[in-house]
């Protein structure tokens, strides 16, 4: 059976004919205008031969294309119902490969990494899956994501903005971020109750270095821990962890000299601070971490610009 991926009723009529459903709890919905998805593809960049991932074909309208253009491309699919349906259409095109499962799990068991990386992300998993993939620096030289517009909003927010957050910090640190355009929900089966925005994430050439991705990430989370706390206040518990030789008392003292250093004030909140700062700021307390246990304990940095920090 046919699937004419642009109509609503071909699509309810293979599903049912497979014995499937749309999946509220994956978050499922199906892009059915053909000009978006061109759109996505595009941005993309698919040249002849590349490795490329997708996250959560579905039923498979973007793995077609891909195909076509002649790429090597690895699928993440969650939904074993569907991914029977893959297999059926797909498995003998030796370009073509399918990973079964939860993509936070399994795509560590993908021994190449990828030149391109594209999905249609729910909103209970877009930020871990972008998250994971750029603390472990799974990073190609194009990902395009579909995702919810205020999650996407979130990705590029600027500092001193609502929609600042930690995420927001991660994906600057290691990308340029940009909104290419909204998609309505006219445009999707069934249609959503939200508009989707279609992002774009091309590596920095200075990003974070990879092997401090993971700890900054975490730093940065404990400083966004609550909005309305200062660093002061939000940092106690990273603090505890991560310098505990020191007591309260000096980790205030050391923080305070550090925000100094940085040019910030001592009372600052974390979404008034960009990434470069919110960087800088890292690199002082663990470089003076590090030097705690000789009872140095200075606000000094020990890292480079070829290290690796946020522009």
């Amino acid at each position: 059976m046919t699937i004419n991926f642009d109509s609503p009723v071909s699509i309810r009529t293979f599903l049912e004919a497979q014995g499937l459903a749309v999946s509220k709890k994956f978050g499922q919905n199906f892009l059915v205008d053909r000009g978006m998805r061109e759109r996505i593809i595009e941005a993309l960049d698919v040249q002849p031969g590349m490795s490329v991932w997708e996250i959560g074909p579905g039923i498979g309208s973007m793995t077609e294309i891909i195909l076509q253009k002649g790429a090597d491309l690895t699928t993440f699919e969650i939904d074993y119902g569907f991914v029977r349906v893959l297999e059926e259409m797909f498995g003998s095109d030796s370009h073509f490969s399918i990973v079964k499962g939860d993509m936070l799990k399994t795509w560590r068991s993908v021994p190449e990494r990828p030149d391109r990386i594209f999905g249609n992300l729910p909103y209970s998993a877009a930020f871990a899956i972008i998250a994971d993939l750029l603390e472990q620096d799974c990073v190609p030289a194009r990902m395009v994501f579909t995702l919810q517009k205020e999650a996407a909003r979130r990705m590029a927010a600027r500092p001193g903005t609502k929609d600042y957050s930690s995420l927001s910090v991660l994906c600057a640190s290691v990308c340029d971020v940009r909104i290419l355009f909204d998609i309505g929900a006219s445009a999707f089966w069934p249609q959503p109750r939200v508009t989707s925005s279609v992002v774009l994430l091309v590596p920095k050439r200075d990003p974070v270095a990879p092997e401090k991705r993971k700890d900054f990430s975490d730093f940065v989370r404990a400083a966004f821990s609550s909005r309305r706390k200062t660093l002061r206040n939000a940092l106690h518990v990273w603090a505890h962890t991560h310098i505990p030789s020191m007591n309260e008392t000096e980790f205030e003292s050391l923080l305070a000299a550090c925000l100094a250093k940085i040019g910030a004030r001592p009372d600052v909140r974390a979404e008034a601070l960009p990434p470069r700062q919110l960087w800088d700021l890292y690199d002082l307390l663990t470089s003076a971490s590090n030097s705690a246990s000789t009872g140095a304990g200075a606000c000094t940095s020990t890292s480079t610009n070829a290290s690796g920090s946020p522009a």
